[in-house]
């Protein structure tokens, strides 16, 4: 086997996301840098197949990647989502989730509260989630 390309939905855009996860997700970042795309370059599709298409012989993915639990609790799991067109030998990489928190920490830098990065549309919302968090935590 040759091997599969990784292309882009959005190029741009999804270089953003992965920007953004390198500054605030590193352990993620290396993990899908090191160890998934490598993999799937092979041939080795990793996470949980979401739906197949037989007509154009494609396949859409979803893998989870390695984050905090309590940002995980707060904002969603991080999660990369990809389309494999198998005639062609290709892998479109679609977006990583959750892709507002991720966009607003490229363009401008995020504060944290209590160790976990908030949004600054949604401060107080975030802010909230995280007290009730270690509220339950701590029972």
């Amino acid at each position: 086997m040759k091997g599969y390309v990784l292309d882009y939905i959005n190029e741009n855009e999804f270089k953003k996301l992965e920007r953004a996860l390198k500054k605030y997700n590193m352990l993620a970042f290396k993990k899908l840098n090191f160890e998934y795309y490598p993999a799937l370059r092979s041939g080795e599709f990793v996470g949980e197949l979401i739906s197949t298409n037989k007509k154009d012989n494609t396949a859409k993915y979803e893998l989870k990647l390695p984050s905090d639990k309590m940002f995980a609790q707060v904002h969603g799991e991080v999660k990369l989502y990809y389309t494999v067109y198998l005639n062609e030998g290709t892998i479109m990489l679609d977006t990583i989730t959750p892709t507002e928190i991720l966009l607003e920490g490229h363009m401008s830098e995020l504060a944290t509260y209590k160790g976990i990065m908030i949004s600054k549309a949604n401060a107080s919302k975030d802010k909230f989630k995280i007290d009730l968090l270690n509220m339950l935590q701590e029972k």
